[in-house]
């Protein structure tokens, strides 16, 4: 005896044989993107491409929102929700090393090592869902973000009036995740992500003589004292139940083999997730580079900078993305209450104008698997079996939100 198929049986059938028709399109795009990758606010050839394929989808598109940001809104029915589903577009100034790859960038010093350009391909491929199945009662749009890597797109959408040109009642956004096994979505209510300050410390003391110390002021040895002392700051002065990272990246001085330099540059970034640790780490470091530089008679020179907010979802929005996401990958595959990371995205941006959520969506580990290689890599590469799977739970993200009457 055979069981009749119920509505949603029937949806997901036809949505899985059109997924299954669209989705070596998707992921042709996904290897365009890659081949030509452009950095923040220079995505214009990519700003080009994405409009041209949201307008053969028939939808509304809107160009030069922030710079290079892209908007498309897509209405069905007479629901008054409004979603946004957020795709990011910039490459890193990296050079791509990956022999034989067929896709790989063509732009010496230029790749796609964040999965941004997978990003957009599942976003291209939920609009290109929604406009074929129009099985949802609302507004959708469709924001394509330039600049995130650095902490300015998002902010660029906003001041050039993103929100009431476009208004939307909550936004969604997700991030491919090396590490995460393939196709596991994880998110978790509040922080998700931390923010990302950054600094410079400029030393300067007094060059001289390699062989007469005596008469010059050493910032190499002060700056050497200052990146030690600030090892302290997270280990002595954070609460520790508040997550904090200090690091020292670049160590740059103006001297040479037999001289004493007379100016070094110091420069790194921090990680928190709370306004009041953000505020802690900035005014403990300032006091430890004066200091110690007032204590060697060498002048110092301190900037701090904010760069990225922390990402923190909000609890209502939560509860969507996990309904979602166990609708596309089922209920075993998706981890709701995932611990924090230190990482940041411009994401969180967004939601501290307006309510939302964040989701991780596994691109592969494991030794030698398939999109393992960690972000920001020169051998990177985003997985294509996420375009269809992230199309899929973007989409749903419109039928859980915005539900046919």
């Amino acid at each position: 005896m055979n069981t009749p198929l119920t509505p949603a049986d029937a949806d997901r059938d036809a949505d899985a044989e059109l997924v299954h028709r669209l989705s070596p399109g998707w992921v042709g795009w996904r290897h365009d993107f890659h081949r030509f990758p452009e950095t923040g606010f220079e995505e214009h050839a990519t700003a080009d491409r994405v409009a041209a394929l949201l307008q053969a989808m028939g939808l509304e598109v809107h160009r030069g929102v922030g710079g290079t940001g892209v908007v498309a809104s897509l209405t069905v029915g007479q629901g008054a929700g409004v979603i946004g589903l957020r795709a990011d577009m910039d490459a890193l100034a990296l050079q791509e090393n990956a022999p034989g790859r067929p896709h790989a960038s063509t732009r010496a010093g230029c790749m796609h090592a964040c999965g941004h350009d997978g990003h957009m391909a599942m976003l291209l491929g939920a609009a290109e869902l929604l406009t074929r199945r129009r099985d949802f009662d609302g507004t959708v749009r469709f924001i394509f973000q330039p600049a995130e890597e650095h902490g300015r797109g998002a902010a660029a959408m906003l001041a050039d009036g993103l929100l009431t040109r476009f208004p939307m009642d909550e936004i969604y956004g997700a991030h491919n995740i090396p590490g995460l096994p393939t196709g596991h979505i994880a998110t978790r209510s509040g922080g998700l992500m931390a923010s990302e300050d950054n600094f410079v410390i400029r030393i300067t003391g007094r060059g001289g003589h390699a062989a007469r110390p005596h008469m010059a002021v050493d910032p190499l040895v002060i700056g050497a004292e200052i990146v030690l002392a600030l090892q302290t700051v997270v280990a002595r002065s954070v609460d520790p139940r508040h997550p904090a990272v200090v690091s020292c990246t670049e160590f740059i001085t103006d001297g040479i083999r037999n001289a004493i330099p007379t100016e070094v540059v110091i420069k790194g970034d921090t990680r928190s997730d709370h306004p009041e640790v953000q505020a802690l780490l900035e005014r403990r470091m300032r006091e430890l580079c004066e200091g110690i530089c007032q204590a060697h008679g060498a002048r110092c020179e301190f900037s701090y900078t904010h760069e990225f907010a922390p990402t923190v979802n909000w609890p209502q929005c939560v509860d969507v993305a996990v309904r979602a996401a166990q609708a596309v990958v089922g209920a075993g595959q998706v981890e709701a209450h995932t611990p924090p990371m230190m990482i940041s995205e411009d994401f969180g941006r967004f939601l501290q104008e307006l309510p939302g959520a964040f989701v991780f969506i596994g691109n592969g580990a494991g030794e030698g698997v398939p999109g393992a290689t960690p972000l920001h890599n020169a051998a990177y590469d985003f997985n294509d079996t996420l375009v269809p799977l992230g199309a899929r739970y973007f989409a749903e993200l419109a039928r859980v939100r915005l539900p046919r009457r």
